[in-house]
């Protein structure tokens, strides 16, 4: 499952802003420019690249309705650009000089005042409030009335075989405000969606794992079926559970004690402490204590349809699973977003900052790039800066599908994992031994080839790609000072001589033919629902693995970590990281038979064999130092104890 300021004058450049913002999403920091026509400010990004006039269908109907967020620049966005870097930076003077929420709200939050123009501003367009946080303003009425405030035409514009509206131009604002807008969301009506009063439908149909299964790596191998490049193969492991996955990433005796770490997804499973209970009973995770589990979610659910909600159920059980799996002592809250749109997943987000929920936050979500817009980035920025200046850290999962050309037919990163204010969490094949002991990891990238119909060969092997981690350089994002001693320039470089984001940051675990046990109620194909166990993978599981190998960093240090990435670089080429590359120095084969069900849920229908080829990501390989599959590598021992303070 993978499942969006100093108030700036008119006449302010962004230009003069910019040596504040390194590292900042600067396409999506939409500042006040001086618009063509009198008195108004105009908001970049805010014209989608699709809206072109090829695809141009005409004027949207006058009395058609609109639903907008106008999100509030604040007081001081260059202000909270420059201090998140500072208090992020392990070189500078303010590391750790984080803000209480309210401090934060105060000194960077939108002022009562600027609260006040906007709506005032709004509903003298014809336009009607519905809605006002500490971060928009939301609105409803007709296009008219949408065009009158935003100064711009609304136009039917066709994409992918498909019509929406959207802004002719770049909407604006009056510049009387005085840049007290950041953006505005909700003029195109396009889905603007993560892929992974109405009621949530029960659990998914059944899915389970058929044997024969190694317990360790190489425990059981399969003497009865074709070899592999010469080589006899490893069956996949039944699945790893925490005490595997905390020897290989060095958790030692830390358990995350003291550490908030919250969890954001769509919806909520409805037996999720349930769930969670009985995997840690049956694992010898540590038992849930009175409270340690808390939920946070909304008054109703929307899209449930159309987001395929109990889709989501096993992610969230994944998630808090894996996160209790690594920091069994961590008190954990999860968020649920009232769909999978992000206009709600952004509320979930808003809420950990706004009330500081947690001090890691675990995000197994996103979309790809190209169906992100700057004016949702610039919404997604600005609550990734305040959890900066708060000592939030947000770690997303960098995707699935490789280089994404498989799935979208255009190579390119995932987002919100593009963000340079967050952790981008890469993923990799991981080899546990007897006794828990490491054995080495490859990049995540997967081949599938199929048992021939005379069990007598693979066909085609290695056959064809079927996943792996997401990775590679953003096409929007500038390259954030963090990464530039550490990437190297062709990668960087690779869509702009500037250079631009390079995905991911870190990486773990993540292939489902290498994955982890995890334990959820489903529905049977009798009709009941009774918790079962299934091996899951995805960079949705490295999420929050990493997450919970922060919480123990975090207990070593003894305060939060904060957004972690400037610390996570500057660990680079030291002993804090597994080297994780495509060839590690092993004799096994870098392949596993997997035998599955063919119906997903028992042998009534047969049994499908196939061997799964490691190492083998679309075009992205894991080498040697930086690479666009795994980042810095894989947490190793020692990664935990390097952030105690001496």
């Amino acid at each position: 499952m993978r499942s969006n300021r100093a108030a700036l004058r008119a006449a302010t450049s962004l230009a003069a802003t910019l040596p504040l913002l390194a590292g900042a999403l600067a396409f999506g920091i939409p500042a006040a420019h001086a618009a063509p026509g009198p008195a108004r400010d105009t908001l970049t990004g805010t014209r989608p690249a699709w809206a072109t006039a090829k695809a141009d269908r005409g004027a949207t109907a006058d009395t058609a309705p609109v639903s907008a967020r106008v999100y509030l620049a604040g007081r001081d966005a260059a202000g909270l650009a420059a201090y998140a870097r500072a208090v992020s930076d392990p070189a500078s003077a303010a590391y750790g000089s984080y803000l209480s929420a309210a401090q934060a709200q105060a000194r960077f939050g939108a002022s009562p005042a600027q609260v006040a123009a906007v709506k005032a501003w709004l509903t003298g367009a014809g336009l009607k409030v519905t809605a006002t946080t500490r971060r928009y303003v939301a609105v409803s009425g007709e296009v008219a009335a949408a065009e009158k405030a935003f100064g711009t035409q609304l136009h039917n514009y066709t994409k992918s075989g498909r019509t929406y509206r959207a802004p002719s131009a770049s909407a604006s604002a009056p510049a009387g405000l005085d840049g007290a807008v950041l953006t505005v969301t909700g003029l195109d009506n396009a889905p603007h969606r993560a892929s992974a009063k109405e009621q949530l439908p029960p659990p998914d149909e059944v899915f389970k794992n058929a044997g024969p299964f190694s317990t360790y790596h190489g425990s059981k191998v399969a003497r009865d079926l074709p070899k592999a490049n010469g080589k006899r193969l490893p069956y996949a492991v039944r699945g790893y559970t925490g005490r595997q996955l905390r020897a290989a990433y060095g958790a030692g005796s830390r358990t995350g004690k003291g550490v908030r770490i919250a969890i954001t997804d769509a919806y909520a499973s409805p037996t999720l402490a349930y769930d969670v209970a009985s995997y840690a009973r049956k694992h010898g995770d540590a038992a849930w204590k009175t409270g340690q589990l808390s939920q946070v979610l909304p008054g109703d659910y929307t899209r449930t349809e159309e987001c395929g909600a109990a889709g989501w159920y096993g992610e969230e059980t994944l998630d808090v699973e894996a996160v209790h799996a690594l920091a069994p002592a961590a008190d954990v809250t999860y968020v649920g977003a009232a769909s999978c749109y992000d206009d709600d997943l952004l509320d979930s987000l808003s809420k950990i900052v706004d009330n500081h929920l947690a001090d890691i936050v675990s995000n197994s979500w996103g979309d790809i790039e190209a169906n992100q817009t700057p004016d949702l980035a610039a919404a997604y920025d600005q609550v990734f800066q305040f959890g900066a200046v708060e000592g939030i850290g947000f770690y997303f999962s960098s995707g699935d599908d490789g280089d994404e050309v498989a799935s979208s037919g255009t190579k390119q990163v995932d987002t919100p994992a593009n963000s340079a204010w967050v952790t981008a969490v890469g993923g990799t094949s991981l080899a546990v031994g007897k006794g828990d002991s490491y054995l080495w990891e490859t990049g995540w990238g997967t081949d599938k080839a199929n048992l021939s119909a005379d069990g007598r060969s693979w066909t085609d092997f290695p056959g064809a790609f079927t996943s792996g981690a997401g990775g590679g350089t953003s096409r929007t994002v500038p390259q954030p000072y963090y990464q530039r001693k550490v990437v190297p320039a062709a990668l960087a470089r690779a869509n702009n001589a500037a250079g631009n984001r390079v995905v991911p940051d870190i990486a773990a675990i993540a292939d489902p033919n290498t994955g982890f046990l995890v334990g959820q109620t489903q529905t049977f194909a009798d009709g009941s629902q009774r918790y079962s166990e299934y091996r899951i993978g995805g960079t949705s599981l490295a999420a929050p693995v990493i997450a919970g190998v922060q919480a123990l960093a975090q207990q070593a240090r003894g305060r939060a970590l904060g957004f972690a990435n400037p610390a996570i670089y500057a660990r680079y080429d030291s002993k804090s990281y597994h080297d994780v590359t495509d060839t590690p120095r092993t004799s096994s084969p870098l392949a596993v038979v997997r035998v599955d069900y063919a119906n997903s849920h028992d042998a009534t229908e047969g049994l499908l064999t196939s061997v799964r080829s490691l190492g083998k990501d679309s075009s992205l390989s894991a080498v040697k130092g930086y690479d666009p599959v795994t980042g810095v590598g894989s947490p190793r021992p020692g990664y935990v104890e390097s952030y105690r303070r001496k």
